[in-house]
C-alpha cells in the first residue's frame, strides 16, 4: 500500500509499529513515521492537512475510538512548533478564554432547554411536582454533561426524544435490577429486556401522571431519596 495514501481503515497492528488493513493485512509504518497520539485536536487537523498520514482506529461495540495517526515525524515537530509559538501569544490566550465563555453559555441554554424537555414529558400530575422537579434534575444532570456520552449529548434525534430516551434510561439503571441482572448472550435478548423494563418505567410514571396515590416503597421514590436536595 501506498504510505501517501489515508486510510481510516487501519486498527492497531499486532506490534506498536504496524497496522491493521481492513483485509487483514500487517503493515509496517513508513520509514521516518511516528505515531500522533489522540489529545491535541488541533495539532492532529493540521498534520492531516499537511498531505500523508494514516489514520488508526479501533472499534468497541458501536463506538470507533482513535488511536492516533501516523505521519512524518518532521512534519509533526515542524506543526507541533508552530503551535506552541502560536499558544504562547496573547492573542491566543484571548480567543481562547472567549471561546471558553461561548461554551459555557451554549452548555448553559442547552441544559435550561433539556431539562424543560424532560419536564414536559414526565408531565407528572400537580400532586407529585415536587418528585417531578427532583426526577427532571437528576436526569438532566446525569445526562447533560459534556463528553458524557449519554443520548443526551446526540444531535440525531430532537431533544424531545432525548429527554424521554435519558428519563427511560436513568429509570432502568436507577430503578430496575437492570445493571445486576445476568443476561443471556442471545441476539436481541438485551433489546428485548430493556423493551421490558422500559415499559414498566412508563407504568409507573403513567401513576404520577394520573396523580394516583404511590406507596413509600415505590423504587422511584427510593432512588431518589439518595439524591440530594439539591439535585
Amino acid at each position: 500500500m501506498n504510505a501517501g495514501m489515508t486510510a481510516t481503515a487501519f486498527t492497531p497492528g499486532p506490534t506498536p509499529n504496524t497496522v491493521r488493513a481492513a483485509d487483514g493485512t500487517i503493515l509496517p509504518a513508513p520509514e521516518g513515521w511516528v505515531l500522533l497520539p489522540p489529545g491535541d485536536a488541533a495539532l492532529t487537523r493540521r498534520v492531516k492537512a499537511a498531505g500523508d498520514h494514516w489514520i488508526v482506529q479501533k472499534k468497541r461495540g458501536r463506538k470507533t475510538f482513535s488511536r492516533g495517526i501516523w505521519a512524518p515525524a518532521t512534519t509533526i515537530e515542524s506543526i507541533g512548533a508552530e503551535l506552541e509559538a502560536e499558544r504562547s501569544t496573547e492573542g491566543y490566550a484571548r480567543r481562547q478564554e472567549a471561546a471558553s465563555r461561548q461554551r459555557e453559555q451554549v452548555q448553559a441554554e442547552y441544559v435550561e432547554d433539556f431539562h424543560g424537555a424532560v419536564v414536559a414529558f414526565l408531565a407528572f400530575h400537580l400532586d407529585h411536582a415536587e418528585l417531578s422537579d427532583r426526577l427532571a434534575r437528576a436526569v438532566t444532570e446525569h445526562a447533560t454533561p459534556v463528553g458524557s456520552g449519554t443520548v443526551a449529548r446526540t444531535k440525531r434525534i430532537p431533544v424531545e426524544e432525548r429527554a424521554e430516551a435519558a428519563v427511560i434510561a436513568w429509570m432502568r439503571h436507577q430503578t430496575t435490577g437492570y445493571d445486576n441482572m445476568a443476561i443471556p448472550r442471545v441476539k436481541g435478548q438485551r433489546r428485548e429486556v430493556r423493551r421490558m423494563l422500559a415499559r414498566r418505567s412508563q407504568e409507573l410514571m403513567d401513576r404520577y401522571r394520573r396523580g394516583e396515590p404511590i406507596p413509600e416503597g415505590c423504587p422511584l421514590r427510593k432512588a431518589l431519596a439518595t439524591e440530594s436536595p439539591a439535585g
